[in-house]
């Protein structure tokens, strides 16, 4: 009798490839993994628009601030109206432009603090109508620029003498005008102060602005 020489049964070589469990927790992993990704661009993202919003945030309010000091630097004032009055809501200024004089109000109307230039005027009593027009805020809204939003409140302050005191007290005042000459509004000449500093209470905290009062000639 011959004998084989092959064993009765050859063990069976393993298929090449993964179980379904291998596969399960391969896709489990890689969808960690992507997650994770996503919230890291995602948070990057995030970062940049904050970062973004920010720096525009911060040159709107350069730019503001710096018109206001603008306006306050360029003071023209006259005996027809005051040149620098504020009357707890609105700060009403009259400042020399390329074709005259021209009235300016600095307000804050519904947490919004705006900016109103009326036209350059180079007659008094063209002047004093501007100034008694600035008083009605329903005259002058469609043409006066919204420059801050979300302001809880405005505080103004001048410099008088050695100290800040508030703006709606009483100043200093100049000599009488001659017999003949045109009475300012409301008969007062008041001193423009040496400064003025003004407090907005904004969402990010509290901003204070001290600014120079330099009169043109």
């Amino acid at each position: 009798m011959t004998r084989s020489l092959l064993p009765l049964s050859a063990p069976r070589r393993r298929r090449a490839g993964f179980t379904l469990v291998e596969v399960m927790v391969a896709l489990v992993i890689m969808a960690v993994l992507a997650t994770m990704a996503w919230q890291g661009v995602d948070g990057m993202a995030r970062a940049r628009e904050g970062a973004q919003r920010a720096s525009e945030g911060a040159l709107r309010l350069a730019t503001v601030l710096s018109q206001f000091e603008q306006d306050l630097q360029q003071i023209q004032q006259s005996a027809a109206a005051p040149g620098l009055k504020f009357d707890g809501a609105s700060l009403r200024m009259t400042r020399r432009g390329p074709g005259g004089i021209q009235m300016v109000v600095w307000t804050l109307q519904d947490r919004t603090w705006y900016r109103w230039a009326g036209p350059p005027v180079t007659r008094i009593q063209d002047l004093q109508d501007w100034w008694v027009r600035s008083f009605q805020w329903s005259a002058i809204r469609a043409d006066a620029l919204p420059m801050l939003t979300e302001v809880a409140t405005q505080q103004v302050y001048f410099f008088r003498g050695t100290s800040w005191s508030n703006a709606q007290s009483t100043g200093d005042f100049a000599e009488a005008p001659a017999p003949g000459a045109s009475a300012p509004i409301g008969g007062e000449n008041e001193l423009l102060p040496t400064g003025v500093r003004v407090v907005l209470a904004l969402p990010g905290g509290t901003l204070t602005r001290d600014v120079m009062v330099r009169p043109s000639q």
